[in-house]
Formats: structure tokens, C-alpha cells, sequence
């Protein structure tokens, strides 16, 4: 009975030390650059944004966050800071909330942001949890707080990236493994954070940004069977309500801030598919950006662009690789009307590009 007693405390002596050891390992490489930027070793970075972005906003220098959803995701931040003359820091998350966003940006602007860009999608306002209450979003770890602090450094996945980054600093083994990082059961595989969730500069552009693949979308969402998922989670209050609540308020608090705001190009089958198939929602869209344009362009602060009526763009299908999503080239095109202000809305007329936009969009017919 006494021998079992004592493999009992071994074991568990045993248990809490390897614990405690992957957690000072964890601390020591800290690969999400939590507690400081790596210098003992070669960074690494995940293009899961929304733990990522909590590393970002404490280990990197910036003056400038930008946001948005999987509509932003592709920028690169040596783009905006080349266009726009400014030390950004991407913090776009593939479908994103407004409430994550505005929590992230608080993050930011507490960390020295004194200019937001943010891609403002429509969608991003739906009804969803509370932050607080978020599934999703690691509001802890972006504190710091106590609990947060402790998931990380506790965490197994951690400790297991914290042990590839000390092998990969090994140099006979950095090459291979960095080779072999993008098939290995590894988060932390970009080099450079100017790649997170970029493209490749070689990729094919053609192949994936098609008017073929536009059209196809274009028919799958508005099939009979499927057409009811466009207005799934579009409601006009709750989405007002998550606007004022999260933009407005964001925007509110920071007065010594600068918000470049843009409703980005999607294409204009992304609207006729609503009118086609979804009036409601259709109509839902276009009150909400009217209720969105009005209050914005009051806020001395905000400085808003709409995109979304650009004929050249937006009926171009071939820079679309479905309804909403555009190719690089077009991100390149965002990046220079914001430098420009060419498509800034207008205070006295903040609803002028909208009506051009219903106007096309009644007006447009599909090529079959």
C-alpha cells in the first residue's frame, strides 16, 4: 500500500513538473510574441488571425490597424504602407463580427493606432454573442489578464509550437523543417508577417479570379434550394443596433483617432442576386448603408469611401473569383482611391453613390 502511495507522488511530482516546464518553455520562445518581440530566436507567424492579432498588436511597431473580414484578408501590409505612407498593422479576420472587430481595434488604438482603416462589410453586423461571451475570439489573451496569460502558457498546442520553433533554430535543422513546416501540424509556419494570409506573388491570378467562377456563384446561391441563405442573420434593428453599438462607439471614444472607412467593391452580381432572389434582404442592405452612410459622414473623425457603385470594377466579373470576393488587382485599386479620396462620400450628399448603386443594380441583366 505504501509503494503504491509513493509511485502515486511520483507520478503526479512527475506530471507537474513536465507541466510547469512546457509552460517555461512557452514563456521563453513565446511564439505569439506575447511578452516581447522575438530576439532569441527567428519569429514565426499563423494565419490564425484572431489569436495571432493579439501577439501583433503588443509585439509590433504601427501607427495604423487595418480591418475588415476575408474581403481584407489578402492585403499586404508593405502594400499599405508603401501607398499610403503610413506603419500598418493588418488585423483582418475571414468572417469577422463587427463586435470582434471593434474589440481588436480597441486593442490596437490602445496600443498606438492613431489611424484605422477599416473594410466595413454589411454582413459584419449581424446578430451574434457578445464579446464577453465569444467562443471564438480570446478577449483574455488580448488583455493580459491572469486567465488569459494562463491558456497560453499552459496550453499543450503551444508548448508544442514553442518546441518546433527551438528545433527549427537548430541550423542543421532549419532548413528541412522549415521546408517541410507548411505539411507538419504546425500553426506557426510564415516567416514573414507581411505573409500572413497573403497570397504567394508568383500566384495565378487568372486562374482563380474568373468570370466563369463569378457566374457560378452567382448561380449556386441563387438556386431555389439555396436562395434562402442569402438573408440568413439580416435583420435591420439588430444590425443598426450592432453599428452603433461597435462602430460608432469605437469611433466615439476615440476622437484623436482617424477612421478611413470603405464599403468595398463587391461585384454587382452580389446585389442582383438579392434582387433576384431576396428583395427583403436586398432591401435590408440598402437601408442599413444608408442609415451607416448619414452617420458616418456627420463624425468629424471619419472619413468615408464607398466602392461599391466603381461600374469599371464591380461589372467586370473577371475580377471576381465569386460575387464578393475580388483578386489583388483590385485590392491594389482600394489602396490608391483611399491615397486619392476620389471616392470619398460627401456630407452634404451621403447618399449620392448609394443611388447610383440601386440604379445599377435594377438596371443590370445576367448573361446566361
Amino acid at each position: 500500500m505504501r509503494t503504491s502511495f509513493t509511485s502515486l507522488k511520483r507520478l503526479l511530482l512527475a506530471s507537474i513538473v513536465c507541466l510547469l516546464g512546457a509552460a517555461v518553455l512557452t514563456y521563453v520562445v513565446d511564439p505569439l510574441q506575447l511578452f516581447r518581440p522575438s530576439r532569441l530566436m527567428a519569429a514565426f507567424y499563423s494565419d490564425d488571425t484572431r489569436v495571432q492579432n493579439a501577439g501583433l498588436i503588443r509585439s509590433q511597431s504601427f501607427d495604423t490597424a487595418f480591418m475588415g473580414t476575408s474581403l481584407a484578408i489578402h492585403f499586404r501590409q508593405s502594400d499599405i504602407d508603401r501607398v499610403l505612407g503610413v506603419r500598418s498593422l493588418k488585423l483582418a479576420m475571414t468572417g469577422s463580427n463587427s463586435r470582434q472587430q471593434a474589440f481588436v481595434l480597441g486593442q490596437a488604438i490602445d496600443r498606438g493606432a492613431r489611424r484605422v482603416i477599416w473594410a466595413m462589410d454589411d454582413f459584419s453586423f449581424v446578430d451574434a454573442a457578445d464579446i464577453e461571451a465569444d467562443p471564438y475570439l480570446p478577449v483574455d489573451l488580448y488583455r493580459g489578464t491572469a486567465r488569459g496569460i494562463a491558456s497560453y502558457v499552459f496550453s499543450a498546442a503551444m508548448a508544442k509550437e514553442s518546441l518546433f520553433t527551438v528545433m527549427r533554430s537548430v541550423p542543421p535543422l532549419r532548413e528541412p523543417l522549415t521546408r517541410a513546416a507548411p505539411y507538419l501540424p504546425v500553426k506557426f509556419a510564415l516567416e514573414d508577417v507581411d505573409d500572413i494570409y497573403a497570397l504567394p506573388r508568383n500566384f495565378d491570378i487568372a486562374r482563380d479570379y474568373n468570370a466563369k467562377k463569378t457566374l457560378a456563384a452567382f448561380a449556386h446561391i441563387t438556386a431555389p434550394a439555396r436562395s434562402r441563405f442569402l438573408g440568413e442573420g439580416y435583420g435591420y434593428e439588430a444590425m443598426a443596433r450592432h453599428f452603433e453599438q461597435d462602430a460608432v462607439g469605437l469611433i466615439t471614444r476615440h476622437p484623436d483617432v482617424t477612421f478611413d472607412i470603405y464599403f468595398p467593391p463587391y461585384s454587382i452580381l452580389q446585389f442582383v442576386a438579392m434582387r433576384d432572389a431576396s428583395p427583403e434582404t436586398l432591401k435590408i442592405v440598402t437601408d442599413l448603408t444608408a442609415h451607416i452612410a448619414q452617420r458616418l459622414t456627420q463624425l468629424p473623425n471619419v472619413r468615408l469611401n464607398d466602392f461599391r457603385a466603381i461600374k469599371a470594377v464591380t461589372h467586370d466579373l473577371n475580377n471576381y473569383s465569386d460575387v464578393i470576393h475580388h483578386s489583388p488587382v483590385v485590392d491594389a485599386m482600394v489602396l490608391r482611391w483611399l491615397r486619392s479620396g476620389e471616392y470619398r462620400v460627401d456630407p452634404k450628399k451621403p447618399l449620392a453613390s448609394l443611388d447610383q448603386l440601386k440604379a445599377q443594380v435594377e438596371a443590370y441583366r445576367v448573361e446566361r
